[in-house]
């Protein structure tokens, strides 16, 4: 495969054993490091990887964001968007505003509401129901991916009930799917420098794995190109990995290079912020070659990369371009790109212009629907 290239023999030999099995922490560790030559021959593997586990389709979901408070307990050094409840930007979406934005997504023909928000001091599961009640009981078939690990395990505590009652009660109420969020990165280390308040790694593992067990599956995502090394990123896929042996609950990995213009750590000095166009690479990549078919389902998160490398990274191991997303008050706050709201003719046109094939999706990869040519 390599032979007419001047790739080293250590990078050869990792890469040929990675076509049958998943690499190892150390071997990826190694590769996560990979510069010049080998670089492409990475990228390569990665994108074979890809065609042979899921073919030239790439997917993505016509959906909407629904961030119904900014306000947040949890301040956390990378988060432009929370705010104090006596901050004059601070708000929280009454019943009519959110199934507003319900509505002008389903009138786009939306399959998802993404239900997000700040951890608020007054939510418990309670209000977390109200919620879920509302939509689902206006827009029964619309998938609800909503409330995030650290949410769940304050409004459980609100509530004065365990993880495993809550996500049972959330699940009665109409939740789907779990995002992945809240893991940020997981080791103790960068945690308490950057989301100290947060819930710890231990209790992000117990939480998501309560979750998949009383069968609610959902996204594992990585935010990287902070304070952590390239260890620590290795480090958290390997717990992604280790956990999907252990539940199968996980639909979809989502790495999200972390955006830090207005990011309170750098608005309070912290410099070598954000990641590099080839540090990007290496951790898709480097995330196929772990994950093999294990999570089938990597996905490109345009919002924070724009359109033109986000299409670019979809040749590193990447399938799915993830949403439409309606809006993204959290990624506006940090300054995406090419803003927060894509058609099904932009990300199509992407994805036709690789010569691959478009196709929206459900929230849980069950159901796949051609998109006509337009």
């Amino acid at each position: 495969m390599f032979s007419k290239l001047s790739v080293s023999p250590k990078t050869e030999r990792i890469l040929l054993k990675s076509l049958d099995e998943e690499i190892s922490v150390d071997d990826a560790n190694y590769l996560m490091n990979v510069k010049g030559v080998d670089l492409f021959p990475l990228l390569a593997t990665a994108d074979f990887l890809r065609r042979e586990i899921v073919g030239d389709k790439v997917t993505f979901i016509n959906n909407c964001n629904i961030n119904f408070t900014n306000i947040c307990t949890v301040r956390c050094g990378f988060c432009a968007f929370g705010k104090d409840a006596d901050d004059p930007d601070a708000y929280v979406l009454d019943d009519e505003a959110i199934l507003a934005k319900a509505r002008g997504a389903c009138d786009n023909g939306a399959r998802e509401f993404c239900v997000m928000g700040g951890v608020h001091p007054d939510a418990d599961i309670e209000y977390y129901e109200h919620i879920l009640h509302l939509l689902k009981d206006e827009y029964p078939d619309v998938f609800i991916h909503g409330f995030s690990p650290a949410m769940i395990s304050d409004a459980a505590s609100s509530s004065g009930i365990d993880i495993a009652e809550a996500c049972e009660r959330l699940k009665s109420a109409g939740l789907d799917t779990l995002p992945g969020t809240a893991a940020e990165i997981l080791t103790e280390r960068a945690r308490n420098l950057v989301c100290p308040e947060k819930v710890s790694v231990e209790d992000w593992i117990d939480i998501v794995r309560t979750a998949h067990e009383v069968g609610i599956p959902g996204s594992a995502t990585i935010m990287y190109g902070h304070v952590e090394t390239l260890e620590e990123r290795v480090k958290h896929i390997d717990i992604i990995r280790q956990l999907q042996n252990e539940t199968n609950g996980f639909t979809e990995f989502i790495p999200m290079t972390f955006m830090h213009e207005f990011s309170p750590i750098f608005l309070e000095g912290q410099s070598d912020l954000g990641a590099t166009g080839s540090e990007d690479l290496k951790l898709y990549a480097v995330s196929r070659l772990m994950l093999r078919d294990l999570i089938p389902n990597i996905q490109v998160s345009w919002v924070k990369m724009g359109f033109r490398f986000a299409q670019v990274v979809l040749t590193a191991g990447a399938n799915d371009l993830g949403g439409t997303l309606g809006g993204d008050e959290l990624s506006a706050a940090s300054g995406a790109p090419d803003g927060v709201d894509a058609s099904i003719s932009t990300l199509s046109s992407m994805v036709r212009n690789l010569g691959r094939v478009p196709y929206e999706r459900d929230s849980k990869y069950n159901n796949f629907y051609p998109v006509d040519e337009l």
